[in-house]
């Protein structure tokens, strides 16, 4: 028991957990009311998922609940399917089975591949569209239907009639959130203050949208459906949760790693952000995923290991049993002023006060994402946004590895010995020498036999070395561009040599064919066996060719 929990640190796990709580609080709140499900299920997902997050997952500081960009999908996914509760918490129990599958299998390395242009585009669209979503309960005025598009058309008709009493609370509640003094919220954050404030006054008023009855106690079990109808709906969100949350929690347990100087295991994150989410959905709680404010708070006020976030997760269930029916008068208005501040915090406001100084196609890519996170939906975001960065890079990785094939660097006797320069020199144009110098990008196959080409097209070029050396693998475009370079030299009577082709690269060359035309008396162990054995077949045949070959400086080696 006590190397699952460790007790070392239990008084600041005490102060961790019990600040954290308070600040989850009137998040679970509003985050439960914004995604059509009720405030008493925002707080059910914080509880559930905040503890068995905490107790089976890979970063000890971590808390774990409702958070921004997972309620704006569940809020759709809501809508989508009319509330029918079996239909949507099943996909949330989806998305939490999806995830422990993404830690089973190891893909936690690989979510953290995604750009951080996508990554700051996809979470500033889920800024803006919490702000969008809020301003018109700010005025007290509820959207006419689910959506982004819906809820800014909602705006101008706010504005032209708002409830005096709900805007009222709801500047109060903007001016304490944002303006709340950093050393007080060491003792009552701001998020809570403001809702107890803008709440009290709100008693004196009236008018303003309040939430209404809450339901107490413990929830209850729901059993999940599907339905031919809604599978593909529930299958696709279910996704778009786990890619989701997987991504939020992970880029949170980065920023633990960097506060605690410790390292978490993404694998064992994920595994433990679906349990959560599974056992959330069986009970009727929203998803949820690492939350970065309340991992901070907890971090910051003395919060290290697990404990932390299961003592998070009690103090809200305390909350939930005795203290529901107060929050029974909560204004829309004030949760929707405490939702603002958390779009505003979400936007990525670091990077786009920087990003004009920065590389342009990497600004284009965040504002591509950002729109179509807006205007479409997250998972077309986040797809285009990886497609055109992968595509973008293989793009600059083609294009230096093509410059170098064409002679346009100045580099080529990098990491060649004295020995291996001076065999060249000897040569003259006569011998040209490839160093891959890496795995060949796929990018690049389809133009490299063009470029060779073209460097090895004169009379006076006789003889041509490729160096496998630095290549640890290659795969199908790479070895058909391979094929074509042997194919264009022997045609050309060229005389081929090839030399540091390790095992991998030997037996895909064998697979595909290519020993045929690669015969293995030409294959060299090391670079300077290969440029010795074409120097001694220039100068054995020299008399044949002495008259038309004039020039005497080397022809310089290339890196492709």
């Amino acid at each position: 028991m006590n190397r699952f929990l460790d007790f070392s640190h239990l008084r600041g796990d005490i102060f961790g957990g019990l600040t954290a709580g308070v600040v989850a609080l009137p998040l679970a709140l509003a985050f439960g009311e914004a995604s059509g499900a009720g405030p008493i299920a925002g707080v059910y997902g914080a509880i559930l998922v905040g503890f068995f997050a905490a107790l089976f997952g890979g970063t000890p500081s971590q808390i774990s609940g409702p958070t921004g960009p997972m309620i704006v999908v569940f809020a759709g996914v809501f809508a989508s399917l009319s509330g029918d509760i079996s239909l949507v918490f099943a996909t949330v129990i989806l998305a939490g089975v999806f995830q422990i599958a993404f830690g089973v299998l190891g893909f936690g390395q690989y979510i953290r591949l995604v750009p951080y242009p996508v990554v700051s585009g996809f979470m500033s669209g889920i800024g803006c569209i919490i702000i969008a979503l809020q301003l018109a309960r700010l005025l007290g005025h509820e959207p006419q239907g689910s959506g982004t598009i819906p809820a800014l058309m909602e705006i101008p008709a706010a504005v032209a009639d708002p409830n005096m009493a709900a805007f009222g609370v709801g500047i109060l509640t903007l001016a304490m959130v944002f303006f709340w003094p950093a050393t007080w919220g060491r003792y009552l954050p701001g998020p809570l203050a403001a809702l107890i404030t803008g709440t009290v006054v709100s008693l004196g008023l009236s008018g303003a949208p309040i939430l209404g009855d809450i339901p107490t106690g413990l929830p209850e079990f729901i059993v999940p459906s599907f339905s031919n109808d809604t599978i593909l709906i529930v299958f696709e969100a279910a996704i778009i949760l786990a890619l989701l949350g997987a991504i939020d929690s992970l880029l949170t347990s980065l920023v633990a790693d960097n506060m605690t100087r410790t390292r978490h295991n993404s694998n064992r994150e994920l595994v433990g952000q679906g349990i959560g989410n599974v056992v959330a959905g069986f009970f009727g709680g929203i998803p949820g995923a690492g939350a970065t404010m309340r991992t901070v708070i907890n971090i910051r006020t003395g919060g290290v290991t697990k404990i932390s976030g299961m003592l998070h997760s009690l103090v809200l269930l305390t909350v939930v049993l005795v203290l529901a029916p107060l929050a029974s008068q909560i204004p829309h208005a004030v949760l929707a002023g405490i939702l603002i501040k958390v779009g505003y915090d979400i936007i990525d406001f670091s990077y786009l006060n920087r990003a004009h100084k920065g590389p342009r196609f990497d600004l284009l890519l965040m504002v591509m994402v950002l729109s179509l996170t807006v205007f479409v939906d997250l998972i077309t975001a986040v797809v285009a946004g990886v497609v055109v960065a992968a595509i973008a890079f293989v793009k600059q990785v083609a294009d230096r590895q093509l410059a170098a094939a064409a002679g346009d660097n100045d580099n080529s006797a990098e990491g060649l010995s004295d020995r291996e320069a001076a065999i060249l020199d000897e040569c003259g144009n006569q011998l040209t020498y490839f160093d891959f110098g890496g795995p060949l990008s796929f990018g690049a196959a389809a133009d490299l036999g063009h470029q060779v080409r073209e460097r090895i097209s004169p009379k006076h070029h006789t003889s041509l070395v490729l160096d496998f050396g630095r290549v640890p693998f290659m795969d199908v475009s790479a070895l058909r561009a391979i094929e074509t370079v042997a194919l264009d030299a022997l045609h050309a009577g060229k005389h081929l040599y090839i030399c540091e082709v390790n095992d991998r690269v030997a037996q895909n060359l064998e697979g595909l064919g290519l020993t045929e035309i690669l015969p293995t008396d030409k294959q060299f162990p090391t670079r300077l066996e290969a440029l010795t054995a074409a120097r001694d077949w220039i100068f054995e045949n020299r008399e044949s060719w002495a008259t038309s070959g004039k020039a005497a400086r080397a022809d310089k080696s290339a890196t492709v």
